[in-house]
């Protein structure tokens, strides 16, 4: 391989690393979905709609599974059914 062909691989990676970086740093709730509920400490780590609490940004940020304080939509009326390994799924934040 060439100088100049390791060069740009090296630049195409570089590119790749930062646009990844910066879509993660700007990740926002998810949009509104008719007919569901945010429904607190059902979802799997890094599969939240929303509100991670401090240290995260947002959608797809939580650190564990079944997090208290991060929300996932869920179909309307079906939270408080839902049952995890750490309790039931909630309407309002689970303080753990």
């Amino acid at each position: 391989m060439t100088k100049t062909a390791i060069a740009a691989t090296t630049l195409a990676g570089s590119l790749a690393a930062a646009f990844t970086m910066i879509s993660v740093a700007s990740a926002g709730p998810a949009p509104v979905q008719a007919n569901a509920d945010k429904c607190y400490g059902v979802s799997l780590a890094g599969k939240n709609d929303c509100a991670a609490g401090p240290g995260t940004t947002c959608a797809g940020t939580s650190k564990v599974d079944y997090q208290g304080n991060a929300w996932k939509y869920v179909a309307k009326g079906t939270c408080a059914t839902m049952s995890t390994p750490k309790g039931m799924g909630s309407l309002t934040p689970i303080k753990s």
